[in-house]
């Protein structure tokens, strides 16, 4: 085998009451790496699709590339590689590209060296390479797209992942507003400290949303699919936040929040039908305030990461 090719998903991290600890893979969205051997050793960043603009190609500011250097370091493979990367999804969006940069590209790798990696060392090499986004180590995008479903991260230290059963009519609409917000800047402008109440309020709905889609109600999601500490700080990065938010859960949404750091909003449904509602009213909500946006109506991706060649 001389070249790999790998699929990684987008992901909804936080899901409003979970911060840093919640996520799920998303179907459809997500980021393609290649990678190819050469003989001219050294790591060589040779296309990018689905962007415009340029990735840095020095390897200590570059997602994949860096992923991909902590991996031939630690295993003392010394060879050349020609890397291509398709952005099939928006960057800064709050949809974890920069999550699905790193396991993409970790996962091709463990395949074109067939090192056999487990599931462990694929995550923190992963999240060696989401680092550089973020500045921070937080699973709620590395994990579900690595391994797709709905992810809890109980703990992280030691790093303590769980995958969570979810109801299969569990439906999600993302409205991308057409701005890019930087993970580390939308992490910088959080409070280091929050009140006892509103603590508990959290703790609450965290623990509800697990309950909630272990126990397949809907009822009990959409009352704890309330973010009571990160989203005020955040809104104020995006233009109209509270319009839209209002909007979707007038036509009907369960809960809406913002997805990672934003901009993308995520509106939760039960059905199909319903998600064309909540798109119309999203897209009534843009309009009238002149907004470039896309909207992707999307199910949890269950499988995660995927070879294509």
């Amino acid at each position: 085998m001389n070249k790999a090719k790998c699929f990684a998903p987008a992901s909804v991290s936080n899901v409003a009451c979970g911060f840093d600890i919640m996520g799920f893979a998303i179907e459809n969205l997500g980021v393609e790496t290649e990678l190819e051997l050469s003989d001219k050793g050294e790591l060589n960043l040779v296309e990018t699709v689905g962007i415009n603009q340029s990735l840095p190609k020095e390897i200590d500011k570059n997602i994949t590339l860096a992923a991909v250097k902590h991996i031939l370091n630690e295993k003392k493979i010394d060879v050349g590689l020609n890397i291509k990367i398709n952005f099939k999804m928006p960057i800064s969006s709050g949809l974890g590209s920069s999550a699905a940069a790193a396991v993409s590209a970790v996962c091709c790798a463990n395949k074109l060296f067939n090192l056999n990696l487990s599931d462990k060392e694929l995550l923190n090499y992963s999240l060696k390479g989401e680092y550089i986004a973020s500045k921070s180590i937080h699973a709620d995008n590395v994990a579900p797209s690595l391994f797709g479903g709905f992810i809890l991260i109980r703990g992280y230290d030691p790093i303590d992942i769980i995958k969570i059963p979810y109801p299969e009519n569990f439906y999600c609409i993302l409205f991308y507003n057409n701005i890019e917000i930087k993970t580390w800047h939308a992490r910088k402008i959080l409070k280091q400290e929050i009140s006892l109440k509103d603590a508990v309020k959290q703790w609450g709905n965290a623990a509800g949303l697990i309950a909630g889609m272990f126990l397949k109600d809907f009822g009990i999601i959409k009352r704890s699919l309330i973010d009571h500490i990160i989203e005020k700080e955040r809104a104020i990065l995006i233009p109209y936040f509270y319009e839209l938010k209002n909007a979707a859960l007038e036509a009907g949404a369960l809960g809406a929040s913002i997805s990672g750091s934003g901009p993308t909003i995520f509106a939760v449904s039960d059905s199909e039908k319903k998600c064309e509602d909540i798109k119309t009213a999203f897209e009534n909500e843009a309009k009238k305030r002149n907004l470039d946006y896309k909207i992707f109506i999307t199910k949890i991706n269950s499988k995660g990461a995927t070879f294509l060649e």
